[in-house]
């Protein structure tokens, strides 16, 4: 099969396209940008690629069109392909019917910790020998590919919320039927496109409706949204993480110990690199959902021992004269604060520099602006790169008064940074995007 994929750079969907090479099928695809590393990726896999949206593409005549989430009415490829009447479909719904069709799913939800809990999850079974596979939405270190077709029936995915495509506005994950699937956690996000918390909560219903009674869910006791959402209805069986009575994992950052507590008590210890309590329930229900394909809870927890990460979270870009710099995805005020409260009991009293882009969608409608204060309590000081927002970011920090400085322009952004570096400080970089190089420009800016 010929497919040709609109929208193909971004994550997903480049993820889609490789694992429809490693299928067998013919792939070529076009986006707006075709840029690395995406671009790379899919270049030594086999795609062709082309830059921009021309209806001149017809002329591939595929066998069927892959329509991303990001492709909207307008598009003059889309309205090209509709007033043609030629076959279309979504990259979601492309893979459940062509890849997931049959195996053993393994979902991962939530707002916050999709990306590291489905890359752990994905470990563990690597680790035991059980080859899965897996569409993750970042680089998982210990695989250094986002997407892998797999030896055997497991298949490990993210599960995102966000809507399917311009045809379809169902959450993505209600395509992917998993038989195991986590709950990490739910808070209102994505702005654009849910009025409120409620709406959120009907799709995880929808996807909580698809899984069947020999599945498994596991999520978050600690979330009353969750407990919301199961209370709707339910009829598979759950099993609570983060539970004071049941399975939670503990650990100390400075040591990176991790000890897995059940029911019963102590379960067994490890240690690890990574730091966080959200990591930490990251771990336990990456644990308890590889338990539910034949993995014990003990061979999981030694397999996290191994566990490097991902890219982009808590990514140590580079260390200049006692400066460390990192990158990292965090973009929802929840994700802020849990990424520098890790950082700040890693580090103890040393400077935390933050420095930060509202990219995501959300943030730039200002939905949450209110929230940023206080998400950046723990930093000494925020730099926040202010321009193409709806919304004043100098008025949204004010109450942290000296210690938040907004720029407008990049360049005079890393400069501000750079002069308020010290040695012993570490430079928190958070954005979903590739904020400008911004994380390069800060390194040669210290190295001067």
């Amino acid at each position: 099969m010929h497919i040709h994929i609109l929208g193909i750079c971004g994550t997903f969907m480049g993820g889609v396209a490789q694992l429809a090479i490693a299928s067998g099928h013919r792939v070529t695809g076009c986006d707006a940008n075709v840029y690395p590393p995406m671009s790379d990726q899919l270049r030594e896999a086999g795609v062709e690629l082309i830059e921009g949206f021309d209806a001149g593409q017809l002329a591939l005549k595929p066998d069927i069109f892959v329509i991303g989430n990001a492709v909207s009415r307008g598009n003059p490829l889309l309205e090209a392909i509709l007033d043609q009447g030629l076959p279309y479909v979504s990259g979601p719904q492309w893979l459940a019917e062509h890849v997931l069709q049959g195996r053993w799913v393994l979902g991962v939800a939530g707002t916050h910790g999709k990306t590291t809990t489905a890359s752990m999850l994905a470990w563990i079974l690597e680790d035991a020998g059980l080859a899965p596979g897996f569409l993750i939405g970042g680089v998982p270190l210990n695989f250094s590919v986002s997407a892998r077709l797999g030896e055997t029936p497991f298949f490990v995915i993210e599960a995102d919320e966000y809507d399917t495509a311009f045809c379809d506005k169902r959450s993505k994950f209600v395509h992917y039927r998993p038989r195991t699937v986590v709950l990490n956690n739910l808070e209102f996000d994505h702005a654009d496109i849910f009025a409120d918390i409620a709406a959120i909560e009907t799709q995880f219903h929808h996807l909580v409706r698809t899984l069947p009674q020999s599945g498994l869910i596991v999520f978050n006791a600690a979330e009353a949204s969750l407990e919301r959402v199961i209370e709707r209805g339910c009829w598979t069986p759950v099993e609570r993480f983060n539970d004071p009575a049941g399975y939670r994992v503990s650990g100390d950052d400075a040591r990176g110990n991790l000890v897995l507590h059940g029911p019963e008590g102590v379960v067994g210890r490890s240690r690890w690199q990574l730091s966080g309590e959200h990591n930490r329930a990251n771990a336990c229900a990456a644990l308890l959902a590889a338990r539910h394909v034949g993995v014990p809870l003990a061979q999981g927890l030694d397999a996290l021992s191994r566990f490097v990460n991902v890219k982009r979270r808590m990514e140590v870009r580079g260390e200049v004269r006692g400066v460390t710099v990192y990158d990292d995805f965090a973009h929802h005020p929840t994700a802020i604060a849990t990424t520098v409260a890790g950082l700040r009991r890693k580090v103890g009293n040393a400077r935390i520099l933050a420095v930060l882009e509202p990219r995501s969608n959300t943030m730039k409608l200002g939905t949450m602006k209110s929230q940023l204060p206080d998400s950046l309590r723990e930093t000494d000081v925020a730099f926040c790169y202010g321009a193409n927002l709806g919304w004043d970011a100098r008025a949204a920090l004010a109450p942290m008064g000296a210690r938040a400085i907004v720029e407008d322009e990049l360049d005079a952004l890393v400069d501000q940074i750079v002069i308020a570096a010290q040695p012993g400080d570490h430079i928190l970089v958070m954005s979903n995007g590739g904020f400008g190089g911004i994380h390069g420009k800060i390194i040669a800016g210290l190295m001067q």
